[in-house]
């Protein structure tokens, strides 16, 4: 097998971005006249839940809070708001790459792999992130984007990988997902995609067991990965290299 396509999550993934999310959502909730605000600890249990609107809607469900009717009702407006307040925080630069994130997508380029995204993630949102963090042409490098509301069922059901892959004309056993979350994991493997998994500060004591490869990130030289899987495993860089020999078992 040779390694045709290189699908990339995005939050958690190319960027430590849920804490950015969580300061959004509460601003939003503020700017509504909501009272309510999400704790690391009770973010780290919604984010369990895929998609903005759909992780309030659970927090509505789950814990009845006040104004949760009014909150339903103006859903799209309450989350569009999110989205703008994120999308003007990602613009002014406030995200970073993950490490070895850029240098992976240079490689991939360089070599004609085809880059995609296959994310929950609002599309405005994914593409100021690639933006601000990497270079202002970044959508450009993407041959598919899977984005926000483009299936109806979220991660962890596979259909936003099977729709990026149908597009990209991809049989799954050619491609390779990066992915940070159990419930990313679970989706890419539903579509018959291997996965090599970089937890995240909020996804760190996800189940990864059905990944090819764990890391701490992608590694860079001189900045090796830690290999979380594998205890001893000499392998610290997800390079090429690397992918293809994940592609080729």
């Amino acid at each position: 097998m040779t390694l045709e396509a290189l699908i990339f999550d995005v939050d958690g993934t190319l960027a430590e971005t849920e804490e950015l999310h969580r300061y959004s959502f509460n601003e939003s909730f503020r700017a509504l006249g909501l009272d309510w605000v999400w704790q690391p600890d009770l973010y780290r249990e919604l984010l369990q839940v895929t998609g903005g609107k759909e992780r309030i809607r659970h927090y509505v469900e789950r814990f009845a809070p006040a104004g949760g009717d009014m909150a339903l009702a103006r859903l799209g407006e309450l989350h569009a708001e999110k989205t703008r307040r994120y999308g003007a925080l990602v613009a002014q630069g406030m995200l970073k790459p993950r490490p070895g994130v850029a240098r992976l997508l240079r490689e991939t380029r360089a070599a004609g792999v085809k880059l995609a995204i296959a994310t929950t993630s609002d599309p405005a949102n994914v593409a100021a992130l690639l933006r601000a963090s990497f270079a202002p042409d970044a959508p450009a490098w993407f041959s598919v984007v899977g984005a926000g509301d483009i299936v109806a069922a979220k991660k962890p059901a596979p259909d936003v990988y099977l729709w990026v892959l149908e597009r990209l004309r991809c049989e799954p056993s050619n491609a390779i997902a990066i992915e940070d979350s159990e419930n990313g994991l679970r989706a890419a493997r539903a579509a018959g995609l291997k996965v090599v998994a970089t937890p995240g500060f909020y996804t760190d004591t996800d189940d990864f067991s059905g990944a090819s490869a764990v890391f701490s990130d992608l590694g860079e030289p001189g900045a090796p990965a830690r290999r979380l899987d594998t205890p001893g495993a000499r392998d610290d860089l997800v390079d090429l290299a690397f992918l293809q020999k994940i592609v080729s078992r």
